[in-house]
């Protein structure tokens, strides 16, 4: 390992991504091969003495015979971390080189671990150093993101051509300058301790919402607005987003630990999968915003959020000749502000409120003055008192036809005077008396590239000086340089940390900065932040009965006892009292007040659900706001009551029996294992010293079985991680058995009666372990990838061979061994690239692991063979092409991995056709739209494994081999190139063009092809061979240009020209680096068997793995 300062790195608006399920999901044993000769460094720790910036230098050699997908460097230290590079030697799923930064024992470290690092990663360029390709970033590296980098971070072309100096004599170098930054250990930080606020759970990709509510609630008066909103006792949370967004504001205010958002994405009404999807972040506010704005019509808090966020602009356009004005008002409740071009906010309103002149052949109609001279543009009528501004860091290039993040830097102030310059962004009917002096309230804040990244936000909720970051569930103090400074944009420099190396400054560029800017205006902040008291917030009592119980237990939930957001919740005001909230329980449930018992619910430490102690007279004469304190010491955030009823003969209400402190609430569920079905079954108040054995006659007839039925009880004990259900000895006292209020007893008829001998789950524990492990898949054909087929339940710890048993049999195929499945991707919502191999996963939770979720869906094939010979076997998709026509006939070759060359030209006869019996076959490396080598006969195939991009030319036909690796191309050898003259040249013929986005770099296209060329032959007698071969019509072939190309760069030629003068003489096969461009514009339409691929491309994927 090197230590030094990296040079400055040029800044590039390359997307940033982890490498998840493009191939590889996240840290994960697996066993790759090692690059001969690599790098070593010490892998001693260097706790005192390692520095917190560092460079790793890793030697690759015999690097284009690598035949593994993935590659680790060794191990190496900086900051007293272990890191490593990883990279895709063929691209992971693309076809540039891809290239990570991982933290090397992310798998061993504790849960919450977290490190910061801005790094670069570099391919040398071995002949001209300069030309070395690097590329920078930053990232805060956590479990779920435990490497980042760069997918396409250089095309595999450029890599892989010999004369670009990238790989000389097969040996690649690869570069890392890293520098750490220590963070805060977050597994030890109580957040709420440290800085009196609690953070929101992220669900997969739900940062942007996280950061934006955290925003919207550190306004305390649109807080307060959402408390007032009126919601009904049967509204749901789920269901409701004035309800969930109560809940979720309640629990920020009250709770320890950061705060989940289930039940406000369901509100939404997402499903799991939206969750793992980027939304747009200002699309959100403002649907937010629309449905609370409808909600709170009607109400005290009725125009809230135009109150707040709604501002006025008047659009103009004014005639200069003739006296004539067109004005339109309009309303916004955010603004889109220009970065690109803008060095600051400020600049940003100049161009905002920038006048255009619509002159020429662009002049206004203004009505019966008819086409005129006019300035058009937008001045502001009124300004908010909360003023949203949207940064536009995301731009569409036209020049690339894609969407590109801008880094620039872009400051903003403090305090933002929107009266400057004497009003110049005020139209004439603003109420100058009004004075538009703003102050910065939050910033929230992308970190990452435009197809991958990460929200955050930085808030100040009293407008003092003190910062706080809302990452997620992290919250922390931050000083005011991080908040401003570090948010601008642009680049980076870090100080060297060894000057006696290189005293070059270490540059990055920040790709962490400002998206969304919140202003509150100075005269309004008082009204804004203003206190929400208790009185502002309703309680939420959700209260549990028999009857939920009944309708739940064996059909909604099988563990625990109820599903709270499925029982009645009313909403009540904190200061009533509770006795005059059993009221309200009459009216709703017809109980009169002397016939209800209310029992606290308490959160147990094996996460168990259970009611824990019924209310004292004491604590019902309380008020419901001094009751939720006691349940929050039950580790409730919410009211959670059951209410205890007793049923007389006459099934009406009767008085309850008076609970001793010796006396045990018990719940039981029967269980049939003949039907596979659990119940609720009731309920008993039982004395602590008494024994089960004295039950068992109350138990059967709640079972409505006979006095003397021998039945086995089981105590449900807990269900997470796995289930805990334990025999219960029927002759020992229930405190012996330590029962207590709220534990669960499931009982069945004794299995001793041989009657479950044909049960599939004869006892309670074993059907319990059953349900919760079982899962409904569904499964869809790998053809049909977007359609549920059927479904199976099938077990999480059933086997491979059971799985694909299942398939087969819903089937009706006889050899299972037929079978194929391919995993799902949660994020892409597509097949993954790789099917399962043969017994290649031990249980079915294998199978359907994405990340850190479960997936429910199996992709399936059926094969002609069984699946163990075809892995055994190499499969080549040939596509083949008749030169006029346009459709496209794939066949498919499966011969021994141990094959050669000669043995797929002798099968690739037998499929194709060809001028005569006794042609030959010449079969070259394609690599990329370029010819690299001409392939022996006695080639294995097997080492040809990973190649890429083929096709096979047989005179006037092409065939294009389309496979998941790269294979050679093969050409019927024409005669007039069989025996060569003396003076006679066997050229290279290249189609190109010039990328305008990429600075004029040569882009590679088409077919490639030998041409034969005499000595002293021109260019204009050699256009005419090449228009003949190609049948370009003249039209079209006038417009093409023609070029002598070495390494990349083209000389272009006159139809004058000598071609032969050009190229060197030598052998043809090892002249790839020289060749006769074409340049033309790329009209060829895409290859139809392309369609039927599926699709991995880097597009396809990077919505799932944007927010975290």
């Amino acid at each position: 390992m090197t230590l030094m300062t990296p040079p400055p790195l040029d800044e590039d608006d390359e997307m940033l991504v982890p490498n998840t399920e493009l191939v590889v999901e996240g840290p994960q044993p697996m066993e790759v091969a090692l690059a001969e000769n690599a790098t070593t460094v010490d892998n001693t720790p260097q706790a005192v003495d390692d520095p917190l910036s560092a460079r790793f230098t890793w030697t690759i050699e015999n690097f284009s015979r690598l035949n593994t997908k993935k590659l680790y460097s060794d191990l190496f230290f900086v900051g007293g971390y272990k890191w490593r590079i990883l990279i895709f030697p063929k691209g992971n799923n693309v076809d540039h080189l891809s290239m990570y930064l991982d933290v090397a024992d992310a798998a061993a470290l504790p849960n919450g671990w977290s490190r910061f690092a801005q790094f670069s990663l570099a391919v040398i360029n071995q002949i001209h150093s300069k030309f070395s390709i690097k590329k920078d970033t930053h990232h805060q590296f956590i479990a779920r993101e435990s490497d980042w980098g760069f997918t396409s971070f250089m095309p595999l072309g450029e890599l892989y051509d010999p004369n670009r100096g990238f790989l000389v004599n097969d040996t690649c170098i690869v570069e890392a300058d890293v520098a750490v930054r220590r963070v805060i250990d977050y597994l030890y930080n109580d957040s709420k301790k440290e800085t009196g606020y609690v953070g929101l759970k992220n669900q997969g990709a739900t940062c942007y919402m996280n950061s934006l509510l955290q925003t919207l609630y550190h306004i305390p008066y649109f807080r307060k607005a959402v408390y007032h909103m009126p919601t009904t006792e049967n509204d749901m949370p789920s269901g409701s987003i004035p309800l969930a967004l109560q809940s979720l504001f309640y629990k920020l205010q009250h709770t320890d630990t950061s705060v989940a958002t289930k039940e406000l994405t369901k509100s939404f009404g997402w499903d799991t999968y939206d969750s793992f999807l980027q939304h747009d972040v200002q699309e959100l506010n403002r649907v937010l915003c629309e449905k609370l704005e409808d909600k709170m019509k009607g109400t005290v808090v009725e125009g809230t959020i135009q109150q707040l966020f709604e501002g006025h602009n008047m659009n103009y356009i004014e005639c200069i000749n003739v006296d004539y004005k067109s004005t339109r008002k309009e309303s916004f409740y955010d603004l889109q502000l220009d970065v690109k071009g803008c060095r600051d906010v400020y600049a940003s309103f100049d161009k905002y409120v920038e006048v255009e002149r619509l002159e020429g052949d662009n002049k206004y109609h203004a009505e019966h003055n008819g086409l005129q001279d006019a300035r058009k543009g937008v001045l502001f009528i009124d300004f908010p008192p909360v003023l949203q501004l949207h940064l536009k860091r995301f731009e569409y290039d036209f020049m690339r036809d894609t969407m590109v993040k801008i880094n620039d830097r872009h400051e903003f102030p403090l305090q933002l005077d929107l009266d400057r310059e004497n009003g110049k962004y005020l139209s004439p009917e603003a109420d100058r008396s009004v004075r538009n002096l703003y102050t910065l309230h939050s910033i929230m804040v992308h970190s990452g590239g435009v197809h991958g990244g990460h929200y955050y936000a930085y808030i100040r909720p009293t407008l003092e000086d003190q910062w706080f970051k809302f990452d997620d569930e992290r919250v922390t103090k931050e000083d005011m340089k991080r908040v401003l400074e570090e948010q601008y944009g642009g680049e980076e420099e870090l100080p060297h940390t060894n000057p006696g190396f290189n005293n070059s400054p270490f540059k990055f560029t920040k790709y962490s900065n400002a998206y969304m800017l919140v202003y509150i205006r100075e005269s309004d902040k008082d009204k804004i932040i203003c206190n929400v008291d208790e009185k502002d917030i309703a309680e939420h009592l959700k209260v549990a009965r028999n009857e939920d119980l009944l309708e739940q237990i064996g059909k909604d939930i099988y563990f625990d006892l109820v599903d709270h957001e499925k029982v009645v919740s009313f909403r009540i005001q904190k200061q009533m009292s509770f006795n005059n909230f059993k009221e309200e329980v009459t009216k709703e449930f017809g109980i009169p007040v002397q016939f209800q018992r209310f029992w606290l619910w308490a959160k147990r430490q094996n996460h168990t659900y259970r009611p824990n102690r019924p209310l004292s007279p004491q604590e019902e004469a309380q008020s419901v706001g001094q009751l939720r304190e006691v349940s929050n010491k039950a580790n409730n955030a919410e009211l959670k009551l059951f209410l205890e009823v007793e049923i007389g003969q006459n099934l009406q209400p009767v008085a309850l029996p008076e609970k001793t402190k010796e006396e045990i609430l018990l719940f039981f569920k029967l269980y049939d294992p003949l039907k596979e079905e659990l119940r609720y079954a009731g309920r008993l108040l039982v004395k602590g010293t008494g024994k089960p054995v004295e039950i068992l006659t109350k138990l059967n007839e709640m079972a409505g079985f006979g006095p003397d039925e021998e039945i086995d009880l089981y105590e449900e004990i807990k269900f997470e991680p796995n289930v805990m259900c334990e025999p219960i000895d029927k002759k020992i006292t229930f405190s012996a058995s330590q029962l207590e209020d709220g534990d669960i007893i499931c009982f069945q008829k004794s299995s001793q009666s041989g009657n479950d001998e044909q049960c599939r789950y004869p006892d309670v524990p074993s059907f319990l372990d059953y349900v919760h492990n079982r899962l409904v898949v569904r499964f869809r054909s790998l053809d049909k990838p977007k359609e549920d087929e059927f479904s199976l339940e099938l077990s999480k710890l059933h086997s491979y061979d059971d799985v694909v048993e299942r398939v087969s049999h819903h089937l009706a195929l006889e050899d299972p061994s037929k079978i194929r499945l391919t995993p799902h991707n949660c994020y892409s919502q597509q097949p993954k690239p790789t099917p399962i191999k043969y017994r290649g996963m031990e249980h079915l939770s294998d199978m359907l692991a994405h990340y850190n979720q479960t997936s429910d869906v199996l992709y399936y094939e059926v094969l002609d063979i069984p699946l163990p010979e075809l892995q055994g076997l190499k499969t080549l998709k040939v596509a083949f092409h008749h030169a006029s026509k346009d459709d496209v006939v794939t066949h498919t070759i499966r011969l021994q991995k141990q094959s050669t060359v000669a043995d797929v030209i002798n099968h690739l006869k037998t499929k194709v056709e060809l001028s005569h019996p006794n042609a030959e076959l010449r079969l070259l490396e394609v690599f990329y739209h370029k010819i690299y080598k001409v392939l022996t006969s006695v080639t294995l195939l097997l080492p040809l494994s990973d190649l890429i991009d083929c096709w096979i030319a047989i005179f006037g036909f092409d065939l294009w081999l389309d496979i998941d690796t790269i294979l050679p191309t093969g050409i019927e050898i024409p005669e007039d190139q069989k025996n060569l003259g003396p003076h006679d040249r066997l050229i290279h013929v290249y189609h190109f063009m010039r990328d305008t986005a990429q600075n004029q770099v040569v882009q590679n296209f088409g077919e490639p092809f030998f041409l034969l060329i005499h000595e002293g032959e021109t260019l204009a007698d050699i256009k005419v061979r090449i228009q003949e071969k190609l049948q370009v019509p003249d039209e079209e072939f006038s417009k093409w240009k023609f070029a002598f190309l070495s390494l990349g760069r083209p000389e272009y030629l006159q139809d004058s020209d000598i071609v032969s003068s050009r190229f060197q003489r030598r052998d043809v096969y090892g002249a790839w680096e020289q060749y006769l461009g074409l340049e033309h514009s790329d009209n060829a339409p895409k290859r139809s068997y392309a369609a039927n691929q599926v699709s991995t491309s880097l597009e396809s994927i990077q919505p799932a793995r944007i927010g975290y």
